[in-house]
């Protein structure tokens, strides 16, 4: 890794299979210790269950209200300013339940790799 500064290095927005909106800001194997996105949920959207194989994420509510379930703990309400740790392998999935689109960094650790995907409700993959 060498000191940079990524100025607008953000990719343009694309649909996620699990159900939400993405948008990469530091995603590289240059950097291959953390990755950062920026999801968005509409509302009423729920995510499909998923778990990463081998990658510790972390959501930063930073606007709107949601509902978020991890492993085996009942959903909990978040809204901005909350942190959710989610352990590598670790069920998850979060709902947008207010009127306005539910934003967050996920921040993973290592780096998110699509490989590590794991749909845990059925055929569907990350589109």
């Amino acid at each position: 890794m060498k000191p940079r500064i990524l100025f607008n290095a953000c990719t343009p927005e694309y649909f996620f299979g699990e159900g939400c909106y993405i948008t990469e800001w530091s995603n590289s194997p240059d950097d291959a210790a953390a990755s950062i996105a920026r999801a968005r949920v509409l509302p009423g959207v729920t995510t499909r269950w998923h778990g990463l194989d081998g990658i510790a994420e972390r959501y930063v509510i930073l606007a709107g209200k949601g509902s978020v379930e991890v492993g085996k703990l009942p959903a909990m309400p978040v809204e901005p300013g909350d942190v959710v740790v989610i352990p590598p392998g670790e069920r998850q999935r979060i709902r947008n339940t207010g009127d306005a689109d539910l934003v967050f960094l996920a921040i993973c650790t290592p780096r998110f790799v699509v490989e590590a995907y794991v749909d845990l409700e059925g055929p569907a993959q990350p589109a």
